[in-house]
């Protein structure tokens, strides 16, 4: 049963005004709001960052920028997309607007701990943002040692920054696991939860156990670089080896922290849009957590060429190839529910498609660097480059956006031009692939990547990727325009706008500011038969709703 629209004044966006009220605010609905707009922000300095690094490798010698500079561009631009932007974006944005709504509850667990999340992540960003501004990092976003140790820039400063967003992380998947623990209505049994739940969850665990590893990683280096304590510098008596054990022991479940709520994303995409149950509900549910415990198995093959023992690269390479499968079943899965389904190609549906082909190739081209003959060819090469920006822009970026245009109408009570939503989508696509594709065949022939010189046989395939990144910030600026545009001029959005079948779209767009006047009653979150589109309306209802 949807619920009616909510009297003038009583959605969560009118509820209460000015500043303040958002300040303060404990909603978890203007929290993900509040976390929309910021995680928005850091993808537009990111993306900023990136247009001026493709820029520069336009031609082999110098074109805009000196190499220190550049050293520092693609530094700022790996640890805002990483660190601000991919970590956070739909766990904080969405799994905060969306959960408890899932769930029928009211808020989460914990209101004013999910704030304080928040402002740790704002903290968190304005101090590494205003060290990198004030003194400059050129370590990469990785801070490898010991270069981090000797480099003058603002290290210190930076990783202070990282380490307080790990804070914000491990609160923000506290929050979510005691929420899916406490606050799950009777009837919603764990195999009733929606498939997007499952991937929060078991990316909250990874956020709970992986994050103190980086922030204890962190403050090491930190001490190693203010006290001159010999722990990863070898001039000091210590071990860089151990400092890349540390780091990608957190990084690699962090790829999983990125990758697994987009997951969760297209799982709710390709069922409600192809109008069908989801196939195989329970294996798509387990694979999440299998990828969660996988993935803190795996951080070896990141170090194939440090000079680890050959029986370690073998487990490695082994544990690499074996996380492939539960990644794998999703995907069959995702198209078992399409076949046959009826398919409406409306724009969210349109990025769940894209991100299937481009997390597709991500995948089977990480099958190249997990094997060790030809990872020593590939390694530190652009090939690396776009197999990462497959996985992690083709898959978590991609997934977002469509996230965004799916909540969208439930976030902003607007509807936005299905027509130009589907143009950006196709521009998005094409300037994608003509991006990161080159970069395959440059790495494959042996371009490495972070160089700021190349030699000229690379030239062509620089030139194409960096139009290609055009088309890409194109395709990226026409989304946020034609969205921006919705909010003033957009038709008022239906309580469920595409036929879906869990709890979010029961209440009204947007939803009241206690979600619901009384606790709705729990179903089958993917079966779709009891809904019908009303042409009134504009959206879908309930046949008994028909009837009446």
């Amino acid at each position: 049963m949807i619920e009616p629209e909510p009297a003038s004044g009583e959605n969560y966006l009118s509820c209460a005004h000015g500043l303040r009220s958002w300040i303060f605010t404990l909603d978890h609905k203007r929290i993900g709001v509040m976390y929309l707009v910021s995680v928005l922000t850091s993808l537009l300095l990111g993306g900023i960052f990136a247009m001026l690094i493709r820029t520069e490798l336009l031609t082999p010698d110098k074109t805009i920028m000196e190499a220190d500079t550049y050293n520092q561009m693609f530094t700022l631009h790996g640890a805002v997309m990483i660190f601000l932007f991919i970590i956070p974006s739909i766990p904080a944005a969405f799994g905060n607007f969306a959960l408890p709504i899932m769930l029928g509850a009211k808020d989460v667990a914990f209101p004013k701990l999910n704030l304080c999340s928040y402002y740790l992540y704002v903290f968190g960003a304005v101090f590494a943002l205003v060290s990198i501004a004030t003194g400059g990092v050129d370590t990469g976003w990785t801070f490898y040692t010991p270069y981090s140790t000797e480099t003058g820039t603002s290290v210190i400063a930076m990783t202070l920054g990282a380490f307080i967003l790990g804070f914000s992380s491990i609160f923000t998947g506290l929050n979510f696991i005691v929420s899916i623990h406490r606050l799950r209505p009777p009837g919603m049994t764990w195999f009733r939860m929606p498939l997007f739940l499952w991937a929060l969850y078991a990316t909250s665990i990874i956020q709970v156990l992986a994050t103190p590893v980086l922030g204890i990683t962190l403050l090491l280096l930190i001490v190693e670089r203010a006290l001159g304590v010999g722990i990863f510098d070898p001039a000091l008596g210590g071990d860089p080896v151990l400092y890349q054990h540390f780091f990608w022991f957190y990084s690699h479940p962090a790829v999983y922290i990125m990758i697994l709520p987009a997951m969760g994303i297209i799982s709710e995409l390709v069922s409600v849009f192809s109008h069908k149950h989801i196939f195989g509900y329970k294996f798509i549910a387990y694979s999440s957590v299998a990828i969660a415990i996988l993935g803190f198995l795996v951080w070896g093959h990141h170090m194939f060429t440090s000079g680890q023992s050959g029986l370690a690269n073998v487990i490695f390479s082994a544990l690499t190839f074996t996380v492939s499968i539960p990644s794998a079943i999703k995907v069959f899965n995702w198209l078992a529910t399409m076949y046959k389904g009826s398919i409406s190609l409306q724009t969210p549906m349109c990025y769940a498609l894209s991100f299937i082909f481009l997390f597709g190739i991500g995948g089977l081209t990480g099958l190249f660097l997990g094997a060790l003959s030809t990872n020593i060819h590939l390694h530190d090469t652009y090939f690396v480059v776009a197999h990462f920006h497959y996985v992690m822009m083709g898959g978590t970026l991609i997934a977002f956006i469509g996230g965004l245009h799916y909540w969208w109408p439930k976030i902003t009570g607007r509807m936005y031009s299905e027509l130009w939503g589907r143009i950006a989508c196709l521009i998005v696509f094409v300037g994608f692939n003509a991006t990161f594709f080159s970069q395959f065949v440059m790495g494959s022939q042996g371009m490495p990547r972070r160089y700021y010189n190349y030699a000229s046989q690379y030239h062509g395939y620089h030139v194409f990727s960096t139009v290609g990144s055009f088309l890409l910030a194109v395709g990226l600026v026409m989304v946020a325009v034609y969205l921006v545009h919705s909010l003033f001029r957009g038709k008022r959005a239906p309580a469920n706008p595409w036929g879906g079948g869990s709890l979010e779209w029961r209440c009204s767009s947007p939803p009241r500011h206690d979600n619901f006047a009384e606790p709705p009653t729990v179903g089958d979150c993917y079966d779709y038969s009891d809904l019908e589109y009303d042409a009134k309306t504009g959206g879908y209802i309930t046949t008994q709703e028909r009837n009446a």
